[in-house]
């Protein structure tokens, strides 16, 4: 194995570049290209390591759904035995699809509809993470209205910066995300005197991309004075739920392994009773997945030269969104010289670049391996230009599993219409 390569079963054999031992080349000639590849075992090693971290505490992984919502790797993770943190009613219909139980779920998100909370409640979701005060009192009225009691936490935004991109900081009072730390007391009290919410938790999520635990140890040892206050107001909280957010390796980055991320966290929480709720979603599947694609021309420039691919920004957003880093490999290693490329896609803008100054030795034709991919990949990818979504295969050992077939154009106009003639 390579140990540089940010995907823990990904190698060079004899074939070439190969996921578990499967040739990414073979997989290109099944399924053809662009297709994100996603590798069973680094996705059970990411999540193992959450479970033997914590095996000592109460405590429950919440996959966040929003990383990568196949159908596949949600159901690997709930066999798992993993609970699901979503973001929409959507994505609850794709966890219970996927074999997910209700019963261990989170619905975070600071915009959730009446409809999405009808259908939360009819599920009978573990909780509501609750992002303001007209979203309390609009869920306090719909529960009413389906006799029921909807469980719910707060989630406190404790002003804490995580020191990520700041498109990925949630942390901040500035944020979008979360209650007022100033604020969460008086509303943990309007809370508790309304008929048909029940005070169940408290949660926090500062931010993705965390390569130091530093600052989520800040915002637990915050959200813990809370916790205390509310116990002296006879609201006992049954979990305590610190969000997600540990960051991979893209490129140079250090970030420390699960255990070691975790155990200043835990132990701010020695002791203590309430079950401990984390949210990963990116260390979980990010390093377990990769893009391929192939490479339609090379196009030698007078400042710049472009290996032209088959995948774009619309598969794969987060290098034109965020300028984000993805490292890219030949599938087949060539002795010829390495020339600097700019790796671009089809589409007509000029943001449509998936990395930049990348020395290859590569010819056309060859296939292109994008790392660290698993995450944000397929959840962010769209049809612009009328370009279908890429296949997705997850290999688990020497099988593979086309878990999302590439989209037929046709349906991507399926729900339209002509005018009609006049």
């Amino acid at each position: 194995m390579n140990s540089e390569l940010t995907i823990p079963t990904l190698g060079y054999g004899t074939a070439g570049l190969q996921i578990e031992g499967v040739p990414l080349a073979e997989i290109a000639s099944r399924f053809g290209t662009p297709v994100f590849v996603y590798s069973l075992g680094a996705m059970t090693a990411a999540f193992n390591a959450y479970r033997n971290a914590l095996t000592r505490h109460k405590a429950q992984v919440f996959y966040a759904v929003k990383a990568n919502a196949n159908l596949g790797v949600l159901s690997a993770f709930a066999r798992m035995g993993s609970g699901f943190d979503i973001v929409s009613g959507g994505e609850l219909t794709r966890v219970i699809a996927a074999g997910g139980h209700a019963s261990k779920v989170v619905f975070s998100g600071v915009g959730k509809s009446s409809q999405e909370m009808r259908q939360a409640l009819d599920a009978g979701i573990r909780c509501f993470n609750v992002e303001s005060r007209s979203e309390l009192e609009r869920l306090n009225r719909v529960a009413g209205e389906t006799c029921k009691a909807a469980p719910i936490a707060l989630r406190v935004n404790p002003d804490v910066d995580p020191k990520t991109h700041p498109y990925i900081s949630t942390g901040l009072r500035n944020n979008k995300f979360g209650v007022a730390f100033n604020e969460a007391l008086a509303l943990y009290r309007l809370a508790a005197s309304l008929p048909n919410v029940k005070v169940s938790g408290i949660a926090c999520h500062i931010g993705s991309q965390l390569v130091d635990s530093a600052p989520i140890v800040e915002a637990a040892e915050k959200l813990l004075g809370l916790v205390n206050q509310l116990s002296a107001e006879g609201m006992a909280l049954d979990h305590i739920d610190l969000g997600g957010g540990l960051g991979i390796r893209y490129q140079d980055e250090t970030p420390p392994d699960t255990a070691d991320y975790l155990a200043p966290v835990l132990r701010v929480f020695e002791g203590r009773h309430e079950e401990l709720c984390f949210e990963p979603g990116r260390s979980l599947i990010g390093n377990a997945g990769l893009l391929l694609t192939r490479i339609e021309y090379l196009k030698p420039g007078a400042e710049k030269s472009f290996a032209i691919v088959d995948a774009a920004m619309n598969d794969l957003a987060r290098p034109a969104l965020y300028d984000a880093y993805h490292e890219v490999v030949a599938v087949t290693p060539r002795d010829d010289k390495p020339q600097r490329y700019e790796i671009v896609g089809p589409i007509c803008e000029s943001g449509d670049f998936l990395a930049h100054d990348r020395a290859l030795a590569v010819r056309e034709g060859d296939l292109l391996a994008l790392l660290s991919a698993g995450a944000y990949g397929m959840t962010m990818s769209s049809n612009y230009n009328t370009r279908p979504r890429a296949a997705e295969v997850i290999v688990n050992g020497d099988q593979l599993h086309l878990v999302r077939a590439r989209e037929p154009i046709e349906s991507l106009f399926a729900l339209e219409s002509l005018l009609p003639e006049t």
